[in-house]
């Protein structure tokens, strides 16, 4: 049997865990079970854009009645064991890093194998972007490091698109902001969640810009004790800059009415960057707005430019290399950055979606979740 966690896509806060019967693999195929994955904020962008951007079309709900279409799983990412294999390449007992649906198992079909590893090749995902089809093999995997598994899967994939994101924004000559004698003012909200803190870690290394966190009161101190914002404010102290500061909005929160007040006060605005939706009971569009309309930013889109640029093997090189400097901060004795904390079952998973959704507890919290 798999235990699949579903979410009612216009209701967040509505789940439910549904038991399936697994059928017999057909030849190709693997079953693997998911052993843990890292829930956060990144998880909870992938539901609220889930329609926009083909997020819930990565693993469809089961038949489960008229409601079916209702129903959503949250992909997430994380590591599992092959169970079964009937794919020559792939063998039973191999430990995979990849992209996964909420649940205890996951059915894949094994194509492209690579002694690094393989891509999905089912036939629904044929169309969506490749980043999130490949999976990789842990025991060649030069990222890997089977001590610090966890901050992998709460961090890689979030460090990937900070590290993207701070790329876009540098190849951008960050939109002029920094050519008029002073540094450009990277505005970031949602300053404590995961992404954002990688991000402003990877522009806390360029001194042509100033990175200022935006975050609700109660996160300002674990902002501030990152040391990778230049300033920390809260929502609403954006008084506390001149309405002429030349800026760039890296939009993570997704919060319409923040976005209304940033695009009203700063009358150099160069670029608003829309990243994700945490608040998610808060998000709007970006309509009848002053300043620059807000441009959705695809991780995909600027990591098929670099390779273009750099090679593939220019592109994971750099990526290796910043990588292992955001972990050495991270993981820093004095003070870590996160500390993973295990839920297991479907009880326990609801109430650490619930919580994550609702952006609640303790952000140096990272949850890792497990349904088998």
């Amino acid at each position: 049997m798999t235990t699949q966690f579903q979410v009612r896509k216009d209701q967040l806060a509505t789940t439910r865990a549904v038991q399936l019967t697994d059928t017999p693999l057909a030849e190709g195929e693997v079953r693997v079970r998911i052993a843990h994955f890292a829930y956060t904020a990144n998880n909870i962008t992938y539901a609220a854009f889930g329609d926009a951007m083909n997020y819930w079309q990565f693993f469809p709900v089961a038949s489960a009645g008229d409601d079916t279409a209702a129903w959503g799983v949250v992909p997430v990412w994380g590591f599992g064991v092959v169970e079964q294999s009937r794919c020559a390449g792939v063998a039973v007992g191999e430990r995979l890093y990849g992209y996964w649906p909420m649940a205890s198992h996951a059915v894949l079909a094994p194509a492209r194998l690579s002694p690094e590893g393989f891509f999905d090749g089912a036939p629904h995902r044929a169309a969506l972007h490749p980043v999130y089809n490949q999976y990789l093999r842990c025991a060649v995997d030069t990222l890997y490091d089977p001590a610090t598994e966890p901050l992998q899967a709460l961090l890689r994939p979030l460090f990937l698109t900070a590290w993207l994101i701070d790329d876009f924004l540098a190849d951008n000559d960050f939109f002029g902001t920094n050519q008029t004698g002073q540094r450009g003012v990277m505005l970031l909200s949602s300053a404590s969640s995961k992404t954002a803190c990688a991000t402003a870690a990877q522009l806390a290394q360029r001194p042509e810009v100033e990175v200022v966190g935006l975050t609700s009161p109660g996160n300002v101190a674990f902002c501030e004790s990152l040391g990778v914002y230049s300033r920390v404010l809260t929502y609403d102290q954006l008084d506390q800059l001149p309405p002429d500061t030349p800026c760039v909005y890296v939009d993570f929160a997704g919060n319409g009415t923040l976005r209304k007040a940033i695009h009203g006060r700063f009358s150099a605005l160069a670029y608003s960057c829309s990243i994700g939706g945490t608040h998610v009971d808060q998000l709007a569009g970006g309509r009848d707005l002053a300043g620059p309309r807000p441009v959705l930013f695809f991780a995909p889109a600027q990591a098929k430019k670099r390779h273009g640029d750099w090679g593939a093997a220019g592109f994971n090189d750099r990526m290796a290399q910043a990588w292992r400097a955001f972990m050495a901060q991270v993981n820093n004795p004095a003070q870590p950055w996160v500390v993973a904390q295990h839920h297991r079952g479907p009880d326990a998973v609801q109430a650490a979606h619930a919580l994550v959704l609702g952006g609640q507890g303790d952000p140096r919290v990272g949850h890792m979740l497990s349904l088998s």
